[in-house]
């Protein structure tokens, strides 16, 4: 029975390497002969450019290129802390790269597949940062400064991103309901997966006469987490595990 599985918010750093290690078990174990893996953005809880030349991001590079190099179909989708990830890294670790949004054709049924940060309306001061991070000019200012430079770029991003979500109110920092209802109007989708937010569930709407469905995924930190859907049921299984 083929299986297709689902992750993001994994955030790994040097600074974490049990996260790591719980990823390559990941790979190894349960979605070692999977059809298809989509990381939905923020794999990385930095990425500093694709000349990143740390022993980190060249481990990371090479297991993800072992795994692309079995008969799985990779699939990358930026989040708001690896959206400098470019062709460079697609190439050489064999992961298509996504765009958000992306509608996917699973075993016969339509995905709408986001990381989910866009989905985030209500945080204006988070929408307007958003839009100059993710602008074409400002990553080519930022990837033509030294790595050194880049390195420390990325470690008060890190600090003001946490102190900023610490004095944020819940629902602010949550998705905006109109606007996941608009996004899945747009695709012709009625099920929506993303992550972002750390706050796995399964959220059931209905809109029009239909019933919309919002598979949202876990971050990994105390524990885990990943969506499967198999070619059997095509019913999204959330599953989660602890990490020592």
């Amino acid at each position: 029975m083929g299986s297709s599985y689902f992750i993001s918010d994994l955030h790994l750093s040097e600074a974490q390497p049990q996260l790591v290690d719980a990823f390559f078990a990941f790979l190894d174990g349960e979605a070692k002969n999977a059809d298809a893996l989509y990381i939905l953005g923020d794999f990385f809880d930095a990425w500093i450019g694709d000349d990143d030349d740390s022993d980190f991001a060249y481990r990371i590079k090479a297991k993800l290129k072992a795994y692309s190099s079995s008969d799985t179909h990779c699939y990358f989708m930026h989040g708001n802390r690896d959206f400098l990830i470019g062709k460079q890294f697609s190439d050489e670790t064999g992961f298509e790269l996504l765009h958000e949004g992306t509608l996917a054709e699973i075993y016969g049924e339509h995905y709408l597949l986001m990381h989910g940060d866009s989905l985030c309306t209500d945080d204006t001061e988070y929408m307007q940062f958003r839009a100059m991070v993710r602008s074409p000019e400002w990553q080519q200012q930022i990837l033509a400064l030294p790595l050194a430079q880049r390195r420390l770029m990325a470690q008060e991003l890190r600090a003001k991103s946490k102190s900023m979500s610490a004095i944020k109110a819940e629902d602010i920092m949550d998705v905006n309901q109109i606007e996941v209802e608009r996004a899945l109007l747009e695709k012709d989708s009625n099920i929506l997966i993303h992550g972002h937010t750390h706050r796995p569930n399964t959220h059931q709407f209905e809109k029009d006469g239909s019933v919309l469905t919002r598979y949202v995924l876990g971050d990994w930190g105390a524990k885990g987490w990943a969506l499967r859907i198999t070619e059997e049921s095509k019913e999204p299984l959330a599953m989660s595990w602890l990490i020592n």
